[in-house]
């Protein structure tokens, strides 16, 4: 390391997990790049981001990152960053090709071999369907996605907390009727569902739901994804934002972490720049006046992510509002 970072004075809030009693730092350094950076550029800005102060780092099997954050922590700990693995966070996710009962605890002790750790803090259902086993590919092949079995897979979910591999189970993309349909099965329910969420986005209906029954909303592009396989500038270039960021002295990037907080929401932020990952938690000592939450909450709704990878005229979701239950 060399020195220029600085690590953050201020408190990152946390949020209790319901179904674990766990703490949860409410802001995460994601760490899904497109197009994909090499393993050493991914274990060097994970090494930067907890010489910041980040301390919840958010990868998947799919983002090929499971290994740099493993070596990067090793490296932290040596260094003296950080005294050890338990001060972290670490969230990972299940494949979709992974999404069958007999393959979800295999899958997770692949995903801790990676890691090189006995346990992840948080493992998430990446998206609510499955498709042909063994391919590990994004967008999936459309022909390939078939419905998921949530009896089987959330059992074999809830095995891996019991067995401790897993401190936490959750969900991600997945709307209130996916969400309902795990949570009238579940024996142990899920602690969190990650789903895009900015201002642009601002999943009310979604967000009253997991509020009403104990389940932590974490929203993916915050700041709406830009340079992503889906994602674009809008957010970044909205008027209104931009409006609120210059009268306060702040970046559009601030003032839609700084919304999100107020909300109550929990966001995973991803910058590889070190002055970004600076100005990403630069945004706990001032407040949003409830004018401009106003602006930002009449702002006109849409999704960036809608999933069309996932629908085809003959498939399992024939349509964007089928595969999103109607929430679009």
């Amino acid at each position: 390391m060399d020195g220029s970072c600085v690590a953050t004075s201020f408190r990152i809030p946390e949020q209790v997990l319901t179904s674990s009693g766990q703490r949860m730092q409410l802001l995460g350094f994601g760490t899904a790049a497109h197009p994909l950076v090499t393993p050493e550029v991914a274990k060097q800005a994970i090494l930067q981001a907890i010489e910041l102060g980040y301390r919840h780092f958010d990868t998947a099997y799919i983002y090929g990152t499971e290994q740099p954050l493993g070596e990067a922590i090793v490296e932290a700990i040596s260094l003296g960053l950080i005294k050890s693995r338990d001060e972290l966070f670490i969230t990972t996710k299940l494949w979709c090709s992974d999404a069958y009962g007999e393959l979800v605890l295999p899958q997770l002790r692949k995903s801790l071999q990676n890691l090189n750790m006995e346990y992840v803090d948080l493992y998430l259902i990446h998206w609510p369907v499955s498709t042909k086993q063994g391919r590990y590919e994004f967008p999936v092949p459309k022909e390939e996605i078939i419905p998921m079995d949530f009896g089987s897979v959330w059992a074999a979910m809830e095995d891996c907390q019991r067995l401790g591999l897993t401190k936490s189970i959750g969900v991600s993309n997945f709307s209130c009727k996916k969400l309902a349909d795990i949570l009238a099965l579940a024996k142990i329910p899920p602690a969190v569902n990650q789903v895009e969420f900015n201002p642009l986005w601002n999943q009310k209906k979604l967000r009253e739901y997991c509020k009403a029954n104990g389940v932590l909303l974490i929203g993916y592009s915050p700041l709406g994804a830009s340079g992503t396989l889906w994602g674009s500038s809008r957010v970044l270039e909205n008027e209104v934002l931009k409006e609120i960021a210059e009268a306060k002295g702040k970046t559009v990037a601030q003032i839609c972490l700084k919304w999100a907080f107020e909300e109550g929401v929990g966001v995973i932020v991803k910058s590889f720049n070190v002055e970004r990952m600076k100005q990403n938690l630069e945004i706990l000592d001032w407040s949003l006046s409830e004018e401009e939450r106003k602006r930002i909450g009449d702002l006109p709704q849409s999704r960036g992510c809608t999933g069309e990878s996932f629908v085809s005229e003959n498939g399992t979701f024939k349509t964007i509002e089928e595969f999103w239950d109607g929430e679009v």
